[in-house]
């Protein structure tokens, strides 16, 4: 039997933490999914077992920090699987890691690794505690005392530039510097910093989750108006990217996934 929940962060940290999921699967029908980039570095917790990397055939780490990517791959799971799953708002992984997040983009840098004796302490009660809502509660009480004393002019100059760049498809990396008071030099280095990829890198990320969320909301667009409303270039232009990003053509993505935006909803 699998269940999923998504849940959402508390009104204190809402601005730092996108959502929360949580996913418990005990079927042993091992099952494959394709993974596509969502925009966000994520802090995983696998309380039973992990899944398992199927190109690398690797298993992921017990807890682990998983950062910025720019290309899918498949995991598997390999047995009774209970985990749960911190979504960081895209600017604010810097904020909670204490080190700039492109350090960790492509990677998934187990938390043992990462010498933060607070996070490391915080994942071994994660994995030893079975009680989903207590979970929670300790994961919030960990990020509210690490996000304590942020500048909070820093938190409203990148939250300003996703907002924009949510709003606004056709955005480009001059006007969100104008955004955030940077010349267009220290926006591209301090952008990379906070949010673990370029600025280009994020935009194409954001089109690609937009597109998944129109195709999810509205199933008989064309897929002309989709590459239309989500700033692609053209559909030859929209198709090159969906490969990049997920492996299959808009048309071929549909016949074997369902289209959901992790980013958009």
């Amino acid at each position: 039997m699998q269940s999923f929940r998504i849940i959402r962060p508390s009104n204190i940290l809402s601005s730092y933490i996108h959502h929360y999921w949580i996913l418990k699967d005990d079927s042993p029908i091992i099952v494959t999914e394709r993974v596509v980039p969502i925009g966000s570095v994520q802090l995983v917790f696998h309380r039973n077992q992990r899944l398992r990397i199927q190109k690398e055939n690797t298993m992921q780490p017990q807890s682990f920090v998983g950062g910025q990517t720019m290309t899918y791959y498949n995991v598997a799971s390999t047995g009774d699987l209970n985990m749960i799953v911190v979504v960081v708002q895209p600017y604010a992984a810097q904020f909670l890691l204490h080190r700039p997040a492109h350090l960790f983009s492509e990677l998934k840098v187990s938390i043992d690794d990462t010498s933060d004796m607070e996070l490391m302490e915080l994942s071994k009660q994660i994995i030893n505690h079975c009680d989903d809502n207590i979970c929670i509660a300790m994961i919030e009480e960990f990020l509210i005392k690490r996000l304590q004393n942020i500048p909070i002019y820093e938190l409203k100059r990148w939250k300003a530039v996703q907002q924009e760049i949510n709003v606004s498809p056709q955005t480009n990396i001059a006007s969100l510097s104008n955004i955030a008071c940077l010349s267009e030099r220290q926006f591209r280095r301090t952008f990379n910093e906070n949010f673990g990829i370029t600025p280009k890198q994020f935009l194409r990320t954001v089109r690609m989750q937009r597109a998944l969320h129109i195709m999810e909301h509205r199933p008989d667009i064309t897929f002309a108006q989709l590459a239309y409303e989500c700033a692609f270039t053209d559909q030859s232009h929209m198709i090159k990217e969906f490969k990049q990003f997920s492996g299959y053509s808009p048309k071929e993505y549909l016949q074997v996934c369902a289209p959901v935006s992790e980013y958009f909803f």
